[in-house]
């Protein structure tokens, strides 16, 4: 296949239209979570990840999973963990049974900001859907957004 290939101008120009979309979400939530929470969409997303975790074996994510799920580095996720330690919405503690890992944890306030963004970050999600779903180049991948299932955490 070469450069002028139909099919991967094809493929490009779907890749562009889905990276509009992710754009076009995720600037529209983060304005949304900064103006209502000063919360980015970043910090949102990492509440809403470690939040979900339990106590017990297996309950705590490595940080390494909490980067994937927040699509950042590592190093990103750790500077981005400070920042919100710093402001008391979370905590870091030793591993009880490993003195090597380390914990992190969503605080009483940063379970609360979370509960208060939540209705913030979906509406500003439906909004930016519903927007998407105007522009015809845009429409089907909303389409296909809208009818897709969670994965099953393993």
């Amino acid at each position: 296949m070469t450069a002028t290939d139909p099919a991967l101008t094809a493929l490009a120009q779907s890749w562009c239209a889905l990276s509009l979309l992710h754009g076009r979400i995720e600037a529209h939530i983060e304005r949304a979570l900064q103006a209502g929470h000063n919360l980015s969409a970043r910090e949102y997303s990492l509440l809403d990840v470690l939040s979900r975790q339990h106590d017990g074996d297996g309950g705590h994510l490595q940080m390494k999973q909490v980067a994937d799920a927040v699509v950042l580095s590592q190093s990103a996720t750790t500077r981005l963990v400070t920042r919100l330690e710093d402001r008391g919405l979370l905590e870091r503690y030793l591993c009880p049974t490993d003195r090597r890992g380390i914990y992190t944890n969503v605080t009483a306030a940063g379970l609360e900001l979370l509960e208060a963004a939540r209705p913030t970050n979906d509406a500003a999600l439906r909004e930016a859907l519903d927007e998407a779903a105007k522009n015809p180049e845009l429409a089907p991948l909303v389409r296909v957004v809208e009818t897709l299932k969670a994965p099953v955490p393993a």
